[in-house]
């Protein structure tokens, strides 16, 4: 049907629509539409039904609006007003192809639609094709070449296609057209010309930036920016003399940034380490109460030259009760060496201060306060806490606590240390007595959250988070709000340690939803930068977004969810009450009592739950409503709720576990557990080509690790005992495996890799599971392979004894239970504090000494 014409009335209706949509009052556009549709002429008005399911799917009737817009653009194909209305639809949906699409059919109606060219643009530079955007902000540049955000747009367009050259031009002929005066402060001409100068930059064009700079240097605001940017131009027009004063001044200016003492050396090229400690001495003539002078010399010196440097720092933040020194001096326990140097120095330290109150008895100064020798031990409980003796860490934290039992800082230390000893339930009540000394300590409680979760205490945690979370809302719930992501995290890995998969999944999914929509939010800020000039943060942003998903929190996510739906495609989740029955058949009469009490107990509780949170919810849907008619612009549906029975009984966890190894693959391609874990999803979809990508991956990044030795024999039996196998995939995996391992077979490898890390256990115990694996004969062999505990061994650690039991316990090296407690009794011997090692019943017993009878009073109140 061809466009129609509406008269003079119904058009001016038409436009109050439009203006009803733009300011948001749907309900009122609704009314506008119904009088032009309820007159039979235009009951069928292509551009009018368009409008209405807009208006209705900014009220969240999606699958309304999608049949309105359709029925509108049937009946009036060629109207850009129907065309653009469906690419709004499709936008809101994020179906941003199909939305571009339906744009460029809007474009073919009316080129020149400013507003749709901008909407266009936008979906572009959001899907990054670059290409198309060039092209659209060239067509808006030629449409409107007197505002700003045409030429910017361009420019930026250039930028991103890394023509730097054109980008640099167009800033130019763009910055021509300002009128501004020398001496006026225009804060967004400035940061034009801060831009114009990265690009310069970028473009490799360093003497024009620094002319650049120099030229314009009054009209830019940020005067600490010209500097630096000075510093590094010079740096790399190798101009060292000026490069240096450049440093000297920004030292001036701020005497605790590192970055100028890096380039500050860089400048002045020392030759040796005396040359190097020469610069740093005169700046402690400058500032004598600098900290990072006297830190960063520590990094390269050695011998004596480091003992008294360190001496007079560890004096200095000793004296004036600097808590953070260790945190400073971590990075130096990578070499040894360092390590004796300030264990000697701070031993000595804490002898002379019991004795004389002062650092040594040589000296003849003032004596030190009595916090001084708080500082040393506290320091000294880290430094043994660091180097694996939590015996030692222990005596000196408490001697401390017994000094000054009101320090939060120390009750935080010794958390820290019981953690590092393998025991976090001790490590989580420490922390909930430090948080005890200060409730109003966000950090605190957020620590202690931290370590209620990595304990299993879910429930406790999610109420010290809700010290801090808004009022009248779930903690939980709240918290997801505000996309604490470190919360859900934790609270993923706690669920899944609990085997609650469902709840862990939850959370999994609700992270990879914050990354959605902190993708999504990008919209907002490609008009609003170019508006308000602030184009160095936006390209920044840009750049940011490309890379999101590389983010710890998404990685920690994206592992976890992938661990668990593996776990689920090994074992899928049996019907709960077909297995009760087959456990209750062999019961007595006595337990099978026992056990209905504790049903009934459980069933009870679950019930108070649900009644609790429907009453939660129902709290929160009447907030909701009251918020929705208070201003009536609710934008698309309502998310899809996630529900943890859904999500652990998905049909086919092996693709929902490609999902999120998708982002992984492309962004962190330097982890090698990455491409293990994709090769673990490969092998249960038996795609051996897949496989082998994997592993070559992998052996790029670390050929001896332990987990891809496991990865790597799976493989080479896969391949020998498969069938299936095409010829041509068969012929290549042979052509490959061969080039890279010679003509070994699985058995031969895996003695190969003994014989080579005969020294470490973790690439013991790989080799041990795998002798397991190829032939069952060999387990008792397999299980002392693994068990071994003696000092010469490397990586000695609690982890990877736990990971050994763990192994033993789980069957991964044949059945060997007795073996199991006896390794358990060994480790505990080794590693006393570590909850893991302790004797069977601890845990009972300590929930006794605690006083912790609830459940058995309740039993035996029941029996009675």
């Amino acid at each position: 049907m061809p466009t129609v014409t509406l008269p003079p009335k119904e058009n001016a209706l038409f436009k109050r629509i439009l203006r009803c949509y733009e300011h948001k009052q749907y309900r009122n556009g609704l009314k506008f539409c119904k009088q032009i549709l309820s007159n039979p002429k235009f009951a069928e008005h292509g551009e009018t039904l368009a409008m209405k399911g807009l208006t209705l799917n900014c009220l969240g009737k999606k699958e309304e609006a999608y049949d309105l817009v359709r029925r509108g653009l049937r009946n009036d194909l060629k109207s850009h007003v129907c065309w653009h209305v469906y690419g709004l639809l499709q936008r809101s949906d994020k179906k941003y192809d199909e939305a571009i699409k339906c744009y460029r059919n809007a474009l073919k109606w009316d080129k020149d639609n400013l507003q749709i060219l901008r909407d266009l643009s936008l979906l572009q530079i959001q899907m990054r094709d670059l290409e198309g955007y060039r092209e659209t902000r060239y067509q808006l540049l030629q449409l409107r070449p007197a505002q700003r955000a045409s030429w910017i747009g361009y420019a930026i367009a250039y930028h991103l296609l890394e023509d730097y050259e054109m980008a640099a031009k167009i800033i130019e002929e763009f910055r021509k057209t300002q009128q501004t005066s020398p001496d006026k402060v225009d804060y967004e001409y400035s940061e034009l010309l801060l831009y114009q100068n990265q690009v310069l930059r970028e473009a490799g064009l360093y003497k024009e930036a620094l002319d650049h700079l120099s030229n314009y240097e009054k009209q830019i605001c940020d005067k600490l920016a010209v500097e630096e940017t000075r510093g590094e131009l010079l740096l790399k027009l190798e101009r060292l003399d000026e490069a240096t004063e450049v440093y000297q001044r920004l030292q001036e200016r701020n005497p605790e940034n590192w970055c100028y003492y890096h380039g500050l050396e860089k400048a002045l090229k020392p030759g040796s380490a005396e040359e190097r400690l020469k610069i740093y001495e005169e700046t402690w003539e400058k500032f004598p109460k600098g900290l990072v002078p006297r830190r960063l010399p520590l990094n390269f010196l050695s011998g004596e030259k480091l003992r008294e440097c360190l001496d007079r720092y560890l004096r200095m933040n000793f004296s004036k009760g600097c808590p953070p020194v260790f945190t400073t001096l971590k990075s130096l326990y990578g070499d040894k060496e360092k390590v004796a140097i300030i264990e000697e120095l701070v031993v000595s330290y804490e002898t002379s201060l019991k004795s004389c109150r002062m650092f040594s008895q040589n000296d003849d100064g003032k004596e030190e306060p009595p916090t001084t020798l708080l500082w040393v031990q506290y320091f000294l409980a880290q430094h043994y806490d660091m180097i694996g003796q939590q015996t030692l860490a222990l005596e000196h934290i408490n001697t401390a606590i017994e000094s000054t039992p009101t320090l939060i800082e120390l009750f935080l230390i010794k958390a820290k240390i019981y953690k590092h000893a393998g025991n976090i339930r001790e490590a989580a009540q420490w922390m909930d007595e430090a948080q005890a000394l200060d409730t109003a300590d966000r950090f605190i409680n957020s620590k202690c959250a931290k370590y209620m979760l990595k304990a299993g205490m879910i429930k406790e945690a999610e109420e010290m988070c809700s010290k801090f979370t808004r009022e009248g809302a779930s903690a939980v719930e709240n918290l997801n709000e505000m996309q604490c992501m470190w919360f859900q995290t934790e609270c993923a890995l706690a669920y899944k340690a609990l085997n609650k998969f469902g709840e862990a999944l939850k959370k999994c999914h609700e992270i990879e939803r914050h990354f959605v929509e902190i993708t999504d939010d990008q919209f907002d800020f490609h008009t609003y930068c170019m508006r308000k000039m602030t184009l160095r943060s936006y390209v920044d942003l840009l750049k940011l977004e490309d890379v999101l998903r590389m983010h710890p929190f998404y990685y920690k996510a994206a592992t976890t969810a992938i661990q668990i739906y593996l776990s689920l495609h090994d074992n899928p989740l049996t019907d709960d009450s077909k297995e009760l029955q087959a456990d209750t058949a062999n019961l007595s009469d006595k337990e099978l009592k026992k056990l209905r009490n504790k049903q009934r107990r459980a069933q009870k509780k679950a019930q108070l739950e649900e009644e609790k949170k429907n009453a939660e919810k129902e709290k929160q849907l009447k907030n909701q409503k009251k918020k929705k008619e208070d201003d009536d612009e609710e934008i698309g549906g309502p998310k899809e709720e996630l529900i943890p029975e859904k999500l652990v009984k998905v049909e086919s966890p092996l693709e929902e576990a490609v999902k999120f190894l998708t982002p992984l693959k492309h962004l962190v391609k330097d982890k090698i557990e990455t491409h293990l874990l994709a090769f673990e999803i490969y092998f249960r979809k038996e795609k051996y080509l897949l496989m082998l990508q994997s592993v070559k991956r992998a052996l790029a990044i670390d050929p001896d690790h332990p987990w891809l030795h496991q990865c790597l024999v799976r493989f080479f039996k896969g391949v020998a005992e498969s069938r299936e196998l095409p010829e041509v995939v068969r012929t290549v995996l042979k052509q490959e495996i061969a080039r890279l391992f010679g003509d070994s077979n699985a058995k031969s490898f895996n003695q190969a890799y003994v014989a080579k890390h005969c020294d470490s256990i973790p690439h013991r115990l790989a080799a041990a599971k795998m002798m397991a694996y190829l032939d069952s004969s060999t387990e008792t062999k397999a299980a002392e392979l693994a068990t071994s505990l003696d000092e010469s061994l490397n990586n000695r650690t609690i982890q990877t004894c736990t990971e050994v039991l763990d192994c033993l316990r789980s069957g991964s090296l044949g059945d060997c239970k007795e073996h199991a407690e006896s390794y358990r009794a060994e480790c505990h011997k080794l590693y006393p504090y570590t909850l893991a090692f302790m004797p069977p019943g601890y845990e009972e017993n300590t929930k006794i000494a605690n006083g912790d009878l609830s459940t058995e009073t309740e039993e035996l109140a029941n029996e009675m």
